[in-house]
């Protein structure tokens, strides 16, 4: 493809996805959710595709983990927390139920941890969540801190960033998404964080030890104003604080089947951004693609400002998260919660009333979610 190809191709893309283009910027057609849900799709439908060579041929296996109605009895959920590790059946499980998000699921970035919640009374998925390094810059997390930028450089290893959380069917139905944002503050993800990225470790950047305190997770909503987080509490308490929205940049409207074009021009024609040579050599992630292939087409790297802003919210695990972060406080005063007792904190708010109330979690069937069709099925 010529640079006057891609050039035509990338206007296309954003036009197709219901971007209205205006000169050199870009808008979104409107806010609200199912519009959003519509500029993803062709993201979604790309990794979709690109996943299917290395998980189609489990999906049998893994569909299997995905509760019929008839198999959740409410009064009787248990959940258990499953730390995944590379190379296991649990890795497999938590790629393949990203794929079901209706934005994309990024696999995260630097450190890393991912869980399964398991419900013990049938060993079903009752959903998934990952926390992966947070953004060096978010305004509205820094400015609920009070942090500078020279305390934000020291003290943000103790922050996490959830980019996936949330339920799968049928347990979606019974609101078990707010039970997995719940057991994201539990004490055992605290624990898991620790034993991984405790004193032993040290930052790759910095080459310091780290203390494996994780005081905070951030997250943000995937499709503009979150009812997922909304008035998430525990004994009388939020978890979950909204502080503001992002700036409406990023990258996903470009992974679609352009993507491998645009990092092949940026390879050929483009050079990285100087970096830290503990980092390696190379450009320093997707949208630094991008941004240097935009400008390279003589295209304003503002096109990756698609206006589609999502609310931030911060979940403090301790008492005196702020004051830590902002280096008032050398003690963590933590929140005792752990996964038994916010459980049982839920199952009294919401899984028991919504169960009484709402019965289409019976009539879910597995086979609904399958994305590729059943082996030996004509395409």
């Amino acid at each position: 493809m010529t640079s006057a190809e891609l050039r035509k191709a990338i206007i296309a893309s954003l036009e197709d996805q219901g971007f209205i283009v205006e000169g050199q910027r870009i808008f979104p057609p409107a806010f609200d959710k199912e519009q959003i849900r519509r500029l993803h799709a062709a993201a979604v439908a790309e990794r979709v595709a690109r996943a299917r060579s290395r998980l189609e041929r489990h999906e049998d296996r893994l569909l299997r983990w995905i509760a019929a109605g008839g198999e959740v009895v409410p009064e009787r959920i248990r959940p258990r927390l499953v730390a995944v590790r590379a190379g296991t059946e649990a890795e497999l499980l938590f790629r393949y139920a990203a794929l079901h998000w209706s934005v994309p699921v990024s696999s995260g970035y630097g450190r890393r941890l991912r869980f399964l919640v398991v419900d013990e009374q049938n060993d079903k998925l009752i959903g998934i969540f990952g926390l992966g390094d947070p953004v060096f810059g978010l305004g509205a997390r820094d400015r609920w801190i009070g942090w500078d930028v020279a305390a934000r450089k020291e003290r943000l290893h103790h922050v996490m960033d959830a980019f996936v959380l949330g339920a799968v069917p049928p347990y979606s139905f019974l609101l078990c998404g707010k039970l997995v944002a719940m057991l994201v503050a539990s004490n055992e993800v605290r624990g898991t964080f620790r034993q991984k990225y405790g004193a032993k470790r040290q930052s790759v950047i910095r080459g310091r030890a780290l203390d494996g305190r994780l005081v905070l997770v951030t997250t943000t909503s995937a499709l503009g104003r979150s009812s997922l987080y909304n008035r998430v509490a525990y004994d009388g308490r939020l978890l979950y604080h909204r502080v503001g929205f992002t700036r409406g940049s990023g990258e996903f409207h470009f992974f679609n089947g352009l993507y491998q074009a645009i990092a092949q021009y940026a390879a050929e024609f483009c050079r990285p951004t100087a970096k830290n040579e503990k980092w390696g050599s190379g450009f320093r992630n997707r949208r630094e693609i991008v941004r240097k292939c935009l400008a390279g087409l003589g295209l304003s790297p503002d096109l990756l400002y698609h206006g589609v802003r999502r609310e931030v919210f911060v979940v403090p695990l301790a008492e005196n998260a702020r004051e830590f972060l902002q280096g008032e406080h050398a003690q963590v005063r933590w929140w005792d919660q752990s996964v038994e007792d916010l459980f049982r904190f839920f199952r009294a708010r919401w899984l028991l009333p919504r169960a009484a109330r709402d019965r289409r979690y019976r009539d879910f069937d597995p086979e609904s979610w399958r994305l590729w069709g059943r082996k030996g099925a004509a395409e």
